[in-house]
């Protein structure tokens, strides 16, 4: 099974790649339509700021692939903006929208918190989902993040942190899944799930995702 990470200008998408290859997963980092048509499964990062990054995905029709990709049941997982770009939108700089495969919104965390949220933080199970079979409830990942999901469905929230309050770190709708932390920066829990992430392109079928 080969996943295919989104090369659309932003952020250093090496390590993502070098991740996936410690976790024993064929990936492979591209900005070709074609290849991006033939892969098992999608990684979906983004890095900086909400706008700037679904901008560049649309610049380069990478948003209708996504679309197109997922409605065929593979299975996509946005990591940090990349899992905010898949909600309705984002407060950040105005209104932007997102890919609004989930119900929700991101918002700034509130001006009496240090922000950005850095560092490392646990993920509370919410509701099950095989990205997270077999991790250990409350396992730390690594953070790094201004604005958090308000999710608008609490069936699409696999994960929690708390961080003043708790917000949603994990999310899945069938075959779209996000996590806000970087599995990359996450040491041997992160590597676990991208295998976790891996498995899923062995059933392809959106119905058969809980």
């Amino acid at each position: 099974m080969r996943i295919g990470i989104i090369d659309y200008g932003v952020g250093n998408l090496r390590s993502v790649e070098k991740a996936f290859s410690a976790a024993d997963c064929d990936a492979v980092v591209s900005s070709d339509e074609k290849v991006l048509r033939q892969v098992d499964s999608l990684v979906l990062p983004g890095v900086g700021a909400f706008g700037a990054c679904m901008n560049a995905l649309k610049e380069r029709g990478f948003d209708l692939l996504v679309r197109e990709r997922v409605s065929e049941g593979v299975p996509l997982l946005g990591v940090c903006v990349g899992m905010q770009m898949l909600f309705e939108g984002s407060e950040e700089f105005g209104w932007n929208a997102g890919l609004g495969f989930l119900k929700g919104t991101i918002k700034r965390f509130p001006d009496d918190l240090r922000v950005p949220h850095v560092g490392w933080n646990s993920v509370k199970i919410e509701n099950k989902h095989p990205l997270f079979e077999g991790i250990e409830n409350e396992s730390f990942f690594y953070f790094v993040h201004s604005f958090y999901c308000d999710a608008g469905d609490k069936n699409n929230v696999v994960g929690l942190t708390d961080y003043g309050f708790e917000f949603a770190s994990i999310v899945a709708k069938e075959n779209v899944c996000g996590v806000q932390f970087h599995p990359e920066k996450s040491q041997t829990v992160g590597l676990k799930l991208l295998r976790k992430f891996s498995n899923l392109s062995e059933n392809r079928q959106a119905k058969d995702f809980v």
